[in-house]
């Protein structure tokens, strides 16, 4: 009885004891922290993912062994499996076509210029050795500039988005460094189609297709031609915001004394509106005033 107990209790404690070794661990900070940024742009999602290096006390970019990362060799552009940034779409980078998809992030520093590579093997991750020229989806050269202030650790960032929302920068800062690579999205085919097939099922969508050939600059007599057909309907006369766009596509035509017409009509229903003018008078006013 007591050596079937002592055997119960040795095998409870191996139990216990493989149990603990398997899942105990000691986790401790990164030397280089993952990081990630994504943004959209124009409908285009780009997402970029990428390992952070520091500085350190060291010398990053430049001419010679000296430096961490020398010009005119070829980087990972991060730590550890490198950077990867994908695009939801088709978009251009640099002016040059590519493909939606994933890509390992590749770069050759120059003291001026740097040529950026799109990796179309992710498996690549950090090893430079077994980089295959062949399978660069795109290369393009781009000009790298100099900051007032030292960014510590690498850092990348989805910059300068057009008012337009075609175009953005890729932003990869580090040192002193920083590099701006032009990314520029499409999305009016999408768009127009959209229009097309979604203004037959759902008249409220008239609204949003109007509101995108002004801010587009397109056809503005159908962009009319879809509000007053919206505007028609039950009672949407007295959405004073859909009708102060009626307004601003008229002030766009040059049509200046109906579109202060109706620029006042919208006002006095944005006065009567019991929830608040959500800012319609002051826009009216503003309209109204540009308009004289």
């Amino acid at each position: 009885m007591y050596k079937t107990k002592l055997f119960k209790l040795s095998f409870v404690a191996a139990f216990f004891a493989l149990a603990f070794n398997g899942t105990a661990q000691i986790n401790t900070p990164a030397p280089s922290p993952a990081g990630s940024v994504s943004a959209t742009v124009g409908l285009t999602e780009i997402e970029i993912n990428y390992s952070r290096p520091q500085m350190k006390g060291r010398k990053i970019f430049g001419d010679g062994d000296s430096f961490l990362v020398p010009n005119g060799q070829l980087w990972r552009a991060g730590a550890n499996a490198g950077t990867t940034i994908k695009f939801s779409d088709a978009v251009k980078i640099a002016g040059n076509d590519l493909a939606a998809g994933e890509y390992l992030f590749l770069a050759t520093p120059g003291a001026s210029e740097w040529e950026v590579v799109f990796y179309s093997d992710v498996a690549l991750g950090g090893n430079m050795a077994a980089y295959d020229d062949s399978k660069a989806a795109l290369k393009a050269k781009v000009k790298s500039g100099k900051l007032t202030e030292t960014v510590s650790t690498l850092t990348y960032n989805v910059a300068d988005i057009g008012e337009n929302s075609e175009n953005a920068n890729i932003q990869l800062a580090w040192e002193n460094t920083v590099v701006n690579i032009p990314v520029q999205v499409s999305f009016d085919e999408t768009v127009m189609k959209a229009i097309a097939e979604n203004t037959v099922v759902n008249p409220r969508n008239l609204m949003t297709a109007a509101r995108y050939y002004l801010s587009a600059g397109k056809d503005l007599n159908q962009a009319l031609e879809w509000v007053n057909t919206y505007l028609a309907t039950g009672e949407n006369s007295k959405q004073f915001w859909n009708v102060h766009a009626k307004a601003q596509i008229l002030a766009k035509m040059g049509n200046k004394k109906e579109a202060i017409k109706v620029a006042n009509e919208s006002k006095a229903a944005a006065k009567a509106y019991p929830d608040g003018d959500f800012g319609y008078i002051k826009r009216n006013d503003d309209l109204i005033a540009s308009l004289k």
